[in-house]
């Protein structure tokens, strides 16, 4: 059986590409990611031994707006709650610091997942939209 460690920081940045990568998200730029992770105002990892083989992030203001970003499990590991794990860490911390009413949003590639953790579609009320920089201002 493999024994599993939880670290409450965010991952390095070669962490951070490589899991993206095995697990099938879009990539990300190196420097920013250098520039955005120490920016996190939480990060969760697990490690097996001293490999990261799950993670995720909060972004936001701190009080208004948080959202759950970069949840990611190499495949090698899924199947074994270890995501749940990861959200399980990210509630915790919305539990204690997120003031009434605040914002928690995320953007998951597996909607019954967050689904059954609570989260619902902002849609039709709302709906979600993103753009790639750089930016160019068309209007």
């Amino acid at each position: 059986m493999t024994h599993f460690d939880v670290l409450e920081k965010p991952v390095s940045v070669d962490d951070f590409m490589r899991l993206r990568e095995v697990s099938g998200l879009i990539a990300r730029d190196a420097e920013g990611a250098r520039l955005g992770l120490p920016n996190s105002l939480y990060g969760v990892q697990i490690l097996a031994g001293d490999r990261a083989i799950a993670m995720g992030r909060i972004v936001g203001d701190g009080g208004l707006n948080f959202e759950i970003v970069d949840v990611a499990v190499d495949p090698a590991y899924q199947g074994k709650g270890l995501g749940k794990t990861v959200m399980r860490y990210l509630m915790k911390y919305l539990e204690r610091v997120a003031p009434p009413k605040a914002y928690i949003t995320l953007v998951g590639d597996e909607p019954v997942f967050y689904e059954k953790l609570g989260f619902k579609s902002v849609q039709p009320e709302s709906d979600g939209m993103y753009m790639l920089a750089p930016v160019i201002v068309h209007f």
